[in-house]
């Protein structure tokens, strides 16, 4: 959705108040903007530990050994890794021979979690054989790069079914409470990406999956994650694609054991929804603009220099330490950073409280690494 707010759109400091993602609903006229934020206190003074049976989708995947390894080592007795390929999946058979060292036995069942018959027959299987799942973590994912009007319906389906169908089967059929139900969403949903438009619909759908779980009573997380680091380097077949210009447009790779112990004190804290990203922001910020002003990224500190600053200035001294954020309900006039959230939206004359945000069932975090 395009739009404007009305009165002067010359905001604090002739910043530009032009909105271009508002919702509209009961609470009023709603806008996107990123926030930061401190850590919270966490839920008890005990870490998050996996135990008995964790489902881990995306396993054997381009990060799926780091998770699967950090659940080891963590107390999980016993993981299950579906696929379509099964045990036959590349780096399988490494993966449990390397984990038994932990003691934990590793499945890999042929399941697709896209097929909801599937799924229930894989969930049934393990009730039945005393081993129930007591945790999900889902980081199964497709990604085809193509510009939005040269996709088909039917592609475009495949690509929002390896995120949003097995996510959609697995809360459904797994109705009760978990040690965690951790989904991996992507920033491609929170400031989309181009010829990302599937790949984003899909991450933004788990976002909203985990609020309405998390609005039943139960626990659930997304992560909005950048890319992380592969496993090996090897040279991508189109080095044009933006996937692959991370550094160049200012959002470089994550290196996953950094990305795991984020992954770790998420879930000691309890969050529902954090966005984990490195940007540096003085590349990030101009690209991000370049076709038009974004106010969803005016509450970041390193962007709002980068964006004021003449072309000619030197970059500010890089910072070295992670700093938490996270959304929360303001207006414009005080805009937030790093992950989305939703704030009122009045004139620029009013003095009024910001109603609760619309996607929210609790407060949404998230983390960046400013440059």
């Amino acid at each position: 959705m395009r739009g404007a707010l009305p009165g002067d759109h010359r905001g604090d400091r002739g910043r530009d108040r032009t909105e271009d993602q508002l919702a509209i609903r009961p609470a009023g006229l709603l806008a996107r903007r990123l926030v930061r934020a401190p850590r919270r206190t966490p839920r008890s003074g005990h870490p998050w530990q996996p135990r008995g049976t964790v489902l881990l989708t995306g396993g054997t995947g381009a990060i799926g050994p780091h998770i699967a390894r950090w659940l080891a080592r963590g107390g999980a007795d016993h993981l299950v890794l579906p696929g379509r390929r099964g045990a036959e999946a590349p780096g399988a058979a490494e993966l449990s021979t390397e984990l038994a060292g932990h003691g934990t036995r590793l499945t890999f069942p042929v399941c697709d979690l896209a097929d909801r018959e599937q799924t229930e027959r894989l969930l049934a299987g393990l009730e039945a054989q005393g081993t129930p799942v007591t945790a999900v973590v889902h980081a199964a994912a497709r990604i085809a790069l193509a510009p939005l009007d040269t996709v088909s319906v039917a592609e475009f389906a495949d690509t929002v079914a390896a995120k949003a169908a097995g996510a959609r089967h697995l809360d459904a059929l797994l109705d009760r409470e978990l040690d965690a139900f951790v989904l991996f969403s992507s920033i491609a949903g929170v400031w989309g990406s181009g010829d990302h438009g599937a790949y984003s619909a899909a991450n933004a759908y788990l976002d909203a999956l985990a609020h309405r779980r998390r609005g039943r009573g139960l626990t659930a997380t997304t992560v909005d994650w950048g890319v992380w680091r592969p496993r090996t380097h090897r040279p991508p077949a189109d080095a044009g694609s933006d996937l692959f210009n991370l550094e160049e447009h200012g959002v470089p790779r994550i290196d996953p054991e950094r990305a795991i112990t984020a992954l770790q004190q998420i879930l000691d804290d309890d969050e529902t929804h954090l966005a984990v990203a490195d940007v540096d922001w003085e590349r990030f910020a101009p690209v991000f603009t370049s076709s038009r002003p974004s106010p969803l990224i005016h509450g970041v500190p390193e962007a709002r220099r980068a964006l004021s600053a003449p072309p000619s200035a030197a970059p500010a001294p890089a910072a070295s330490a992670p700093v938490n954020a996270s959304p929360h309900s303001a207006p414009p006039t005080a805009p937030v950073c790093c992950s989305t959230s939703s704030a009122a939206t009045p004139p620029p004359s009013s003095a009024t409280t910001p109603p609760r945000p619309y996607h929210r069932a609790g407060p949404s975090r998230s983390w960046a690494s400013p440059h």
